[in-house]
């Protein structure tokens, strides 16, 4: 083994890192609580924890350290521009790392937001294999992607391209986190799946549900019962399938990508949400534009985030052969 790229998944409840080795796979892992509501110089103490505990599983020479975070990121300048979920306003996160492990390092470390680390993964090791234009979506807590054009990470004028959980879909809808109505988040994110259901339960439809606490249903609960054919749980699944398959089928008409890539915890429905995404892309995007675009299930799990961010290093700093 010649050497290792570092991949840190900086997330707002944990860092999770990993040795990982050019051809993607993992070789040991590491994990630290985030305590987000702690300052900056405690979390990024945890970050740099977590790579000296990385580096000191290995003999091998570490190429770069790949950071993924849960933020619109400056990728250029390794840049936190704005995190929510961990209060950051740009933190100047490579500089300060660089600080604190040496100047050599500065140019040895790479930021760029965690969907799109993923969707690079996915690109270099997962199942986006050889192609050159794809989406990656992650469907949990919130809606987030990540964009490969012509076999290149996209980014956008400032850093937000791909961000299509907060396309507006229902302008009178639920108010999202952003501050706007009816934004895709709103209608297919995990808390809104769960939020839905509750919400039925509370009307009194019927449901294997109702023998849960309504108040603590989450999507999990929703995808396991509409797996064992709950009604309810299905036309919610449904739903949420139907509201991703529309706001796809813009960005198909847009960038006409080869393939589509669906990722994060309520992916594990399988067809139940991939039938109604492809039906509606179908239904709704040009027809030759939609023939292009397979849709299908990312392929790196939950390994996604740490081999994501260490394909930022070996796509970027990695000598050419």
């Amino acid at each position: 083994m010649d050497s290792y790229a570092i991949g840190i998944d900086l997330g707002g409840t944990k860092i999770a890192g990993a040795l990982v080795a050019r051809d993607g796979t993992i070789a040991f892992k590491e994990s630290l609580p985030t305590l987000a509501h702690e300052p900056v110089a405690s979390v990024l103490d945890r970050i740099l924890v977590c790579v000296e505990r990385l580096r000191s599983r290995t003999s091998t020479s570490i190429i770069g350290i790949g950071i993924g975070t849960p933020a619109m990121t400056d990728s250029r300048q390794g840049i936190v521009i704005h995190a929510s979920n961990l209060k950051w306003t740009n933190v100047r996160l490579r500089d300060l790392m660089a600080e604190q492990m040496g100047a050599e390092w500065k140019e040895r470390i790479c930021l760029d937001k965690d969907t799109n680390a993923a969707a690079l993964g996915e690109m270099l090791y997962g199942a986006g294999r050889n192609a050159r234009h794809l989406l990656y979506v992650t469907i949990g807590t919130g809606v987030g992607g990540g964009m490969v054009l012509d076999g290149r990470l996209y980014h956008g004028a400032s850093e937000g391209a791909s961000d299509i959980g907060h396309m507006v879909l229902e302008p009178l809808g639920v108010v999202c986190g952003c501050g706007k109505r009816g934004c895709l988040e709103t209608l297919a994110s995990g808390p809104a799946i769960a939020r839905q259901a509750q919400a039925a339960l509370r009307r009194g439809e019927a449901s294997g549900l109702s023998a849960l606490n309504v108040e603590s249903i989450t999507a999990q609960d929703v995808v396991e019962a509409a797996k064992r054919g709950d009604i309810l749980a299905r036309g919610i699944m449904l739903a949420a399938g139907e509201c991703l398959g529309i706001a796809l089928a813009y960005y198909v008409d847009i960038n006409n990508p080869e393939l589509i890539l669906i990722g994060g915890g309520v992916c594990a429905a399988g067809d139940l949400l991939l039938g109604p995404i492809r039906e509606a892309i179908r239904q709704r995007a040009l027809p030759a534009n939609a023939r292009a675009a397979k849709v299908v299930l990312a392929g790196l799990g939950q390994d996604s985030g740490v081999i994501g961010a260490a394909a930022l290093v070996w796509h970027h700093f990695a000598p050419k052969t």
